[in-house]
């Protein structure tokens, strides 16, 4: 199988093929001049981009019987990477490794032209508890900071507030734009621009493009089509910059295509999309919720729960219902829980569900986790990022 690491641009799959995979195959044994790495994004490999030269390279290392690691790094870069790729595959002693920062190249091409002989792995920023794990002390400082500047490990790294933002903005702006800008030959950037600050002003509310179009047309007085938006943001999903959870009913067990909710891969992206200028914890909370089930491996949906009385017909929302394998949790962000009517109305769609798998309500308050009467799991957000039950 091709192993192939996928995520946005900066999380570190760089860093996680060429020095701690690296390190670890050298510490199991394996001889440098066994493990063979391209990094397409320099422009030093220019040449290697294509493809019989590269073939023709890799194919003079290999001098024995024994097992060669192959590292392709921003494989996508590389002319006809499908064939380059599906060709190491016939050398039987080749183990080979990319990482790619566009699921267009990449995940669709999985699917189609490996025909179950490629493995993806996404690689997210850095989780609440790594960092936590490194830095240690006070976990709401520790929070504070993550939820206001996210896992990217190069923002992580620097030591203060004023330089992690500017780090974040710069990044938005003359990284992932422009790749959007260029890759997809996007002729109009301020357009673009409007609609990720809009997608991240209203972070984790439900839209569609037609809602998001309307919503330039009353607030912006700007025509912008539908089908542009619906465009722009399967582009920005290509980059991994934002995922989309489709509204899902629970009860009718079929999915909604009406509206959906937009989350980022990284809180401190989405900051530093709007300047630092929109921190509402709530809402970043919700989404670095998603973002930890994500990559625990579950696929996420937004719930509803339609109630029908004699009186009147409304929708319940779950946040996530989230799937892996035979499991499933019901999860509701609630970030604080003061008195029992806002219990209530954070219960209220959990109650309605007829089956029997977890239900979880998560407070953003550093709290024992606790079965309340109705079997809910009430957990604090640090006991929930921090374990993984």
């Amino acid at each position: 199988m091709v192993k192939i690491v996928t995520g946005i641009r900066r999380c570190g799959k760089s860093y996680l093929l060429f020095n701690l995979f690296h390190n670890y195959l050298k510490e199991t044994g394996v001889d440098d001049d066994h493990i063979i790495e391209m990094c397409f994004d320099d422009i030093r490999m220019e040449p290697m981009r294509n493809p019989h030269k590269l073939m023709a390279y890799i194919e003079s290392r290999i001098v024995d019987n024994q097992r060669y690691y192959v590292m392709l790094d921003e494989v996508q870069m590389l002319q006809r990477f499908v064939e380059v790729l599906n060709s190491l595959m016939h050398i039987p002693n080749v183990d080979v490794y990319v990482t790619g920062s566009n699921s267009k190249f990449l995940s669709s091409d999985i699917a189609t032209e490996f025909r179950g002989r490629g493995d993806e792995i996404h690689l997210y920023p850095l989780s609440f508890a790594e960092i936590y794990a490194a830095i240690g002390g006070d976990k709401t400082a520790c929070w504070r900071n993550y939820y206001k500047y996210g896992g990217l490990p190069q923002a992580v790294l620097l030591d203060n507030d004023e330089k992690r933002e500017q780090f974040l903005i710069n990044l938005y702006k003359s990284v992932y734009v422009r790749d959007l800008v260029e890759r997809n030959r996007i002729k109009n950037e301020s357009d673009l621009s409007e609609l990720i600050q809009v997608i991240a002003s209203g972070i984790g509310a439900p839209c569609n493009p037609q809602k998001l179009s309307n919503t330039f047309k009353s607030v912006k007085n700007v025509d912008f089509d539908r089908k542009t938006i619906n465009r722009y943001l399967d582009h920005m999903q290509d980059a991994f910059i934002l995922e989309r959870s489709m509204r899902y009913d629970i009860k009718g067990k079929k999915y909604i295509n009406t509206l959906s909710k937009y989350y980022f891969q990284d809180v401190g992206l989405r900051n530093a999309v709007l300047e630092y200028r929109q921190l509402e914890e709530t809402h970043i909370m919700e989404n670095v919720i998603y973002n930890e089930l994500r990559s625990r491996g579950y696929r996420v949906d937004v719930g509803m729960v339609e109630v029908r009385t004699a009186e009147e017909r409304r929708q319940l929302e779950v946040d996530f219902v989230a799937n892996k394998g035979s499991e499933r949790l019901y999860i509701q962000s609630a970030y604080a829980m003061p008195d029992s009517e806002k219990k209530a109305q954070e219960s209220a769609s959990l109650l309605r569900i007829d089956d029997t798998f977890r239900r979880i309500i998560i407070v953003r308050d550093d709290i024992a986790p606790y079965t309340d009467q109705n079997g809910f799991l009430i957990t604090g957000l640090f006991d929930f990022l921090l374990t993984n039950s």
